[in-house]
């Protein structure tokens, strides 16, 4: 029975929220393994398309940057057209842009196709959040809803470090993206059937369009400051420059905010420190675990010197260790022990995971520096994430579910492409300098692949302590 007929007090019966939960976790999946399933593949697309190792990130960045630029307005617009139309639009443009991907015969055109990829997959996954906790209001079931999020937005990137390797193995790196086009032709056509409809709150409140032009061009902006300090010919001054220039953009968009009448991003979500704290979490978890996910791929390829297969097949610990985590264990003691300790608890893990790896040798066992580090990561996320995301969304008003829903995912997508910029960064100028110093070639890869772990956990630790001191228990 299609969710829409089947409704009980307002809300789907049992049967049809099982079914649009699925649809939409297939979605968000989908997304999340785009984002990370070319990383295994990137040595290969590098030699293919003359990329540059410091402008190879961009293969993830230019995807990562449209996704957080537009995850607000997104929002925006499901609150004003219904999170339905929203979906269905970007699940569209998200497949057409994978077969642009998948068929592309140069960089730019690569790039092009990931920036439009990252626009559909805003429109989409903008709006997921909020039809979940319209989905699932009472706590213990959002709980268990969350976490089945949770493991798609978590392992979804693991599962695409393993499915890259496969794919780029057997059947080429074109096809990580080729991939998605029936998938996404499937997904549509019972998104179609099965979602529910809403009419929104109307056109007349208004889009701020500027507004997400300041923030695109601001987040786009500090990327890629970010990204070029690790060119061989990077001037300090013109950093500089790039970076001031950013930094204006995004103190224009605030400005843009307090002044407009239809704000992209109403300012008073941040008048509950609930809001703003857990989404400053969320943006440090992403940006260690995306890019922790993209060096330690790396690592394991370069260092260790796996093959795309293999090293694909490396991460499985990570979703294994995460489903048990976030589809079985987390939910029953997140509702025991509240979402802020099982925060706490996973981000230790994760710390102490990422601590770990950062001693890893030159000549590195798979069994000893890798595979437990990914099982605790794995469950770390798993415990974390979830608590993150109820944490951020809890308190926020109906009307305000897309803004809620597209300010989390913000903090998710901006975290994930600052992190990864930040850590690729790190790395390739530690393996710059050890290389001018005389190191070996793997020596010093290592070594900046060493920093880069550091600088995670870095970004951990500061989540620990926000989440510690700022953070309250919700309240049912």
């Amino acid at each position: 029975m299609a969710v829409e007929t089947a409704v009980q007090a307002g809300r789907p019966v049992a049967a049809g929220r099982t079914k649009a939960l699925l649809v939409l976790c297939v979605m968000q999946l989908m997304i999340i393994l785009d984002g990370t399933v070319v990383t295994v593949a990137l040595p290969t697309i590098q030699s293919d398309l003359g990329f540059s190792q410091a402008g190879l990130a961009w293969v993830m960045n230019s995807y990562l940057i449209a996704f957080a630029g537009l995850l607000l307005l997104a929002g925006r617009i499901g609150d004003l057209i219904g999170s339905k139309r929203v979906f269905l639009a970007g699940l569209g443009l998200f497949t057409a842009a994978s077969l642009l991907c998948g068929t592309a015969g140069s960089a730019e055109v690569l790039i092009a196709g990931r920036f439009l990829q990252g626009v559909g997959g805003a429109l989409a996954s903008a709006v997921i959040l909020g039809m979940i906790v319209g989905l699932y209001p009472a706590p213990g079931e959002q709980a268990r809803a969350m976490g089945v999020y949770s493991f798609t937005s978590a392992s979804g990137a693991s599962i695409g470090l393993i499915l890259g390797g496969v794919i780029t193995q057997t059947v080429g790196w074109h096809w990580s993206f080729l991939i998605n086009v029936p998938i996404g032709l499937v997904s549509l056509a019972f998104a179609v059937r099965l979602l529910q409809g809403e009419k929104g709150l109307g056109l007349t409140k208004g889009a701020d369009v500027l507004g997400a032009v300041l923030v695109t061009a601001g987040l786009s902006l500090a990327v890629y400051t970010i990204v070029q300090t690790a060119e061989p010919h990077a001037e300090l001054t013109r950093t500089l420059v790039l970076a001031a220039a950013a930094v204006l953009l995004l103190a224009a968009f605030v400005l843009r905010q307090a002044r407009s009448t239809n704000p992209l991003l109403p300012l008073h979500i941040f008048r509950k420190r609930q809001t703003t704290v857990a989404n400053v979490v969320v943006v440090l978890l992403f940006a260690a675990g995306f890019g922790f996910q993209f060096t330690t791929a790396l690592y394991v390829q370069r260092v260790l010197g796996y093959d795309s297969l293999t090293t694909g097949l490396a991460f499985l610990p990570a979703p294994i260790m995460n489903a048990l985590m976030s589809l079985s264990i987390a939910p029953r003691l997140t509702v025991r022990f509240g979402p802020r300790t099982m925060l706490t608890a996973g981000l230790t893990a994760f710390l102490a995971a990422l601590l770990w790896i950062s001693q890893a040798p030159v000549d590195g066992s798979y069994v000893v520096n890798v595979a437990p580090v990914l099982a605790v990561m794995g469950a770390g996320i798993g415990l974390a994430i979830p608590a993150a995301i109820m944490l951020a969304m809890s308190g926020a008003e109906a009307g305000d579910a897309g803004l809620a829903s597209g300010l989390n995912n913000t903090a998710q997508q901006a975290g994930a492409a600052v992190g990864t910029a930040v850590l690729a960064t790190l790395a390739a100028s530690t393996t710059t300098s050890r290389l001018a110093d005389g190191a070996s070639d793997v020596l010093a890869l290592r070594d900046g692949y060493g920093v880069a772990w550091l600088a995670a956990a870095a970004f951990v630790l500061g989540a620990l302590v926000l989440s510690t001191t700022l953070l309250r228990a919700p309240r049912n």
